[in-house]
């Protein structure tokens, strides 16, 4: 069963296996970025998260710390502490967040229909002839399997 839980300003689908139901957490902006900085790092502290999302919008330290107390009682990050430090790591991989994005997506817009969402893109986006060759093999290989 997929659980869907939805929180205030949240876009960003996460994927989030809790015992034996597969549940799936909303991100805002904000928190994605926090979790892109945690999975290329590892870890790092509220100091460190701050000075990186400030290099593209303006936010106070308080703001960072209290995001990722609130991502952490979502269980998206973990702390540890050194020192006077909170150091935070991603509690959730990165591609349960791109397969709830991408699941998200496909729901929203498309009503579930990949074929529809594909069809979109390739009538809607630039499209070059490695981007069509790699499509191609991966749907040679995706028919292989079934």
């Amino acid at each position: 069963m997929l659980d869907i839980i939805y929180y205030h300003g949240s876009i960003t689908g996460v994927i989030h296996a809790c015992m034996s139901k597969t549940r799936v957490h909303r991100l805002g902006d904000l928190q994605l970025k926090i979790m892109k900085l945690l999975w290329e790092r590892r870890e790092a502290t509220v100091a460190e998260v701050h000075q990186s999302v400030a290099l593209e919008r303006e936010l106070a330290y308080t703001t960072v710390a209290t995001m990722l107390r609130k991502m952490e009682a979502r269980n998206l990050v973990a702390h540890r502490e050194e020192g006077r430090s909170f150091v935070y790591r991603a509690a959730v991989r990165s591609d349960a967040v791109t397969r709830g994005m991408a699941d998200h997506l496909i729901e929203r817009l498309f009503e579930g229909s990949l074929a529809d969402m594909v069809s979109h893109l390739l009538t809607h986006r630039e499209v070059t002839r490695e981007e069509l060759s790699k499509l191609e093999k991966l749907i040679a290989e995706r028919k292989e399997k079934l």
